[in-house]
């Protein structure tokens, strides 16, 4: 059936009652008999409406709580049945069966509870049962079923009325049991990963991911792919929870970006300022310092040329001072927990710098679910949530690491995290000097950072590069002693790395004739 079907009867049951009775009441100004459960009949009464309960229309009361209201023939019945069909109509006149053209329910707030840490039970209490039963009964039938299951569908509903003289087409019908078929995709995910977790199940067999459209984006990566960004309902602070103060749309690569720039910053404690430029999902520059100021400056030192056009991630509120360093060059986005006014007032004449604020910084230690697709499939793993202390080192060298090599190694190793492997990061005082990324060679990252600081050197007119005098953390093992060499070359003193190398022993001596101190930490940061 392809033609437009009079809407004459609505059945209404929804937990989020946003903007209900403004939309029955419209439904009801257009002739439309209203059907509702429970607290919805209640909320739409109070309001001065008439609805006939679905116990009346079923013969049978609500009952366990609830649990048991539209399980039945009669309101299935009114939604499934097939209008062109004379067996059907056979069917309904038999049993008494009214046809139902439109359903509007949106489900218990699942996720909501497992969001504020309810109890099992409480969780279990607030899975929706009739409700995904009915949407996928009415998104089956839409060829004469519309289904809506979102509050910002209303409005939509009231036009597609007016345009077809109270009416509904089967374009909008469509469209309207796809966003129904999503949302119980979704809902069932959330609950099925919600189980998963609760019985300690850590690779179900059947895993489903799902996600509400934010943002069709202008394209992906590059301009002749498609791309949109969907939120998961976490509250983790970020880009997909920020206020966007300011700023043309983010696009594709600003937000990978930025989200890896505030993933590696929430690695500092906010006792003290930090800041990290990102370009091409690779921090450019990390520092801490004494202000916010310090700390964007000596981020910046590091690698001036790359931070162009770069993402900035803060750790403390955005000040006037940095803000208006900040405006010496072009950067894309600047995401930070706040902004103070004056700072906003400063970026205002940069019309096409985003400026996001996210109110808190992630937890780096929380437990999170990642996944990535391949061919054919998908790969999944917690996120590389890590952290190691001064008690986890262990010292393999003739020479220990003095204090101040010890914090920078430690800052090292936080920065080494969040590069691409093969990484290395040279680090001196709080802030990097040198960053060499995703090389298919250790001995080549450690060159390339040697050498990235050697041109900075040269730029800030220092007599020598400020890699001599600081420290080098490896992701993963050294396979052989090159890159150590390489690294002492450049003037580094001590280096942290994992260990586990067959050649450990040959790395261990090269470092001991260079009179490095070198740490082993028994845990690797591989990051492709």
């Amino acid at each position: 059936m392809t033609h437009p079907v009079p809407l004459t009867r609505a059945l209404l049951s929804v937990s989020d009652k946003t903007g209900l009775v403004d939309f029955a009441r419209a439904l009801a100004a257009r002739g439309v008999e209203l059907l509702s459960t429970g607290g919805t009949a209640k909320t739409l009464r109070e309001a001065g409406l008439s609805v006939r309960d679905v116990s009346e229309v079923t013969g049978f009361p609500e009952m366990m709580d609830g649990r048991v209201k539209t399980l039945h023939p009669k309101v299935h019945g009114g939604l499934l049945a097939l209008r062109d069909n004379a067996e059907h109509r056979t069917a309904m006149e038999t049993h008494g069966i009214e046809v139902i053209d439109l359903l509007v329910v949106n489900l218990y707030p699942f996720e909501a509870t497992v969001a504020k840490g309810a109890v099992y039970d409480d969780c279990i209490e607030n899975i929706d049962i009739g409700g995904p039963a009915m949407i996928r009964a009415a998104s089956k039938n839409h060829a004469f079923v519309a289904t809506v299951v979102d509050v910002e569908d209303y409005a939509a509903v009231l036009a597609e009325l007016d345009a077809n003289d109270g009416k509904t087409t089967l374009a909008f019908r469509q469209r309207l049991a796809q966003i129904a078929y999503a949302r119980t995709a979704a809902y069932d995910a959330a609950v099925s990963t919600w189980m998963a977790q609760a019985i300690g199940e850590a690779a179900p067999r059947r895993r489903a991911f799902a996600g509400t459209l934010a943002q069709t984006l202008r394209y992906g990566e590059n301009p002749h792919q498609s791309a949109a960004f969907y939120l998961d309902g976490s509250a983790r602070p970020g880009v997909a929870t920020a206020r966007q103060h300011q700023g043309k749309e983010l696009s594709y690569n600003n937000i990978n970006d930025t989200d890896a720039a505030f993933e590696l910053v929430a690695e500092f404690p906010t006792e003290a300022p930090a800041c990290a430029i990102i370009k091409h999902a690779n921090p450019c520059g990390v520092a801490t310092g004494k202000t916010m100021l310090e700390a964007y400056t000596r981020a910046f030192d590091c690698d001036r040329t790359s931070a162009f056009g770069g993402i900035i991630a803060l750790n403390q509120t955005l000040d006037a001072a940095t803000a208006e360093e900040i405006c010496k060059i072009f950067t894309e986005v600047v995401i930070a927990p706040e902004a103070s006014d004056e700072a906003k007032a400063i970026f205002a004449a940069k019309k096409n710098l985003r400026l996001l604020t996210t109110g808190a910084l992630p937890d780096p230690k929380a437990p999170i679910t990642s996944f990535r697709q391949v061919a054919g499939g998908f790969l999944v793993q917690g996120k590389d949530n890590g952290a190691i202390t001064l008690d986890d080192l262990k010292v393999v060298t003739k020479r220990a690491p003095s204090d101040q090599e010890l914090k920078d190694l430690l800052f090292a190793w936080k920065v080494a995290k969040h590069v691409k492997s093969n990484a290395i990061i040279y680090v001196k005082d709080g802030a990097t000097v040198g960053v060499g990324a995703g090389q298919m060679s250790r001995v080549d990252s450690t060159r390339i950072a040697a050498r990235k600081s050697l041109d900075m050197a040269e730029v800030m007119g220092l007599a020598a590069p400020l890699t001599k005098g600081s420290v080098v953390a490896s992701d993963a093992f050294f396979p052989f002693a090159d890159g150590l060499i390489t690294a002492a070359e450049a003037g580094a003193t001590a280096i942290i790395q994992p260990g586990g190398s067959m050649r450990d022993q040959d790395v261990i001596d090269a470092a001991n004739e260079r009179g490095l101190a070198m740490v082993f930490t028994g845990m690797r940061h591989f990051r492709h």
